[in-house]
């Protein structure tokens, strides 16, 4: 098993594979509730863009791509609207007495480990490479969770994320858990 940064289109299309494959509509919700869920649907082209401000963190078995962790620098905010509204919230939840859009920070995009992967270690993994290639330029790692994807709240927690805000998205219609990993 090899953790790295995407390096070619074969990297970002295997992403969107395995993304395909775990999006919450093709999931029956039994699996949704044991396994956990993506629910954005990236195009190549997004990726292709993300890529260029940050490359995203894959694990590969051989050439598959197993794992993923999404770089999504605050750049992106202009051409993938599904997450306008995390962006927009990072301006008006406050983190240590400020909004957290003026501290250092970067958002995952999407993170994935799959069927078969789960339970190796490898979203720890994944989300330490993140921390090990970022973390002299960002001070936080930020992202939302839908409320109702109890397995990706207890794995991003142990990794060392923390919540600091629920708001409920009309767009997507459910709650989601605003949670931050300070690398200071």
């Amino acid at each position: 098993m090899q953790i790295t940064t995407a390096q070619t289109t074969a990297d970002l299309q295997g992403i969107l594979t395995l993304q395909q494959q775990n999006l919450s509509r093709n999931l029956p919700p039994e699996i949704q509730r044991e396994q956990g869920f993506v629910t954005l649907q990236y195009t190549l082209d997004q990726m292709q863009q993300m890529h260029k401000l940050g490359p995203s963190v894959i694990a590969k078995d051989g050439d598959r791509v197993v794992g993923y962790a999404i770089t999504a620098m605050p750049e992106a905010r202009e051409f993938i609207p599904e997450l306008q509204t995390l962006f927009t919230m990072l301006e008006a939840v406050h983190y240590e007495g400020k909004p957290l859009s003026e501290h250092a920070h970067y958002v995952v995009g999407q993170v994935c480990v799959a069927d078969g992967y789960r339970g190796q270690g490898l979203f720890d993994k994944l989300y330490q490479h993140h921390r090990s290639i970022y973390s002299d330029q960002f001070r936080l790692f930020i992202t939302d969770i839908s409320a109702r994807n109890t397995r990706s709240l207890r794995a991003h927690e142990r990794v060392g994320f923390r919540a600091v805000h629920n708001f409920y998205e009309p767009d997507a219609g459910e709650e989601w858990a605003l949670v931050v990993w300070d690398w200071k």
